[in-house]
């Protein structure tokens, strides 16, 4: 049996990492269709957010973002994405683990995650993971698909 933990290779992206830009774009905009981003987009968040691209050996299977705290200083977002033919292994949940790190390392005492209405799977991740939804919205008017905020602490499974 495979050690995910010695397996998966977690790498920092930033701005002059091109091919490591373009692997966080792939899977961000395949999992987030309804919000595309270009590459230059992706840069300029790589220097605000800490990102991070998940590979198997050579091969891509997630990504992640860590976006600190800001107008209130206690609460980061962490987002954890896994391509869907490698979901079901435990990536997400190491990616995941990865993220909660990084929160805590920013001060943060809660995180909230945002995930799209259409991926089920991401909304039972978080839910699995101890976050609760605080918030159903729509991003732009005329939009169908919601989108949820949900919301834990660092250390345990309370909501802030």
């Amino acid at each position: 049996m495979t050690d995910l933990r010695t397996e998966l290779r977690i790498e920092r992206v930033h701005g002059e990492a091109e091919t490591l830009l373009q692997d966080w774009q792939y899977v961000h905009n395949l999992i987030i269709p309804a919000d595309p981003l270009p590459l230059d987009a992706v840069r300029e968040r790589s220097g605000r957010n800490h990102l991070e691209v998940a590979y198997l050996g050579d091969v891509l299977v997630g990504c992640s973002t860590v976006r600190p705290p800001s107008e209130d200083p206690t609460i980061a977002t962490v987002i954890a994405r896994v391509l869907p033919e490698y979901r079901g292994r435990g990536l997400g949940a190491l990616l995941h683990e990865s993220n909660m790190a990084k929160a805590r390392e920013l001060g943060a005492t809660a995180v909230e995650t945002v995930v799209l209405g259409s991926n089920p799977e991401g909304l039972r991740f978080a839910e699995a993971h101890g976050f609760t939804v605080i918030e159903e919205y729509l991003l732009e008017p005329g939009d169908t698909v919601p989108w949820f905020t949900l919301s834990r602490a660092v250390d345990g499974d309370a909501q802030r």
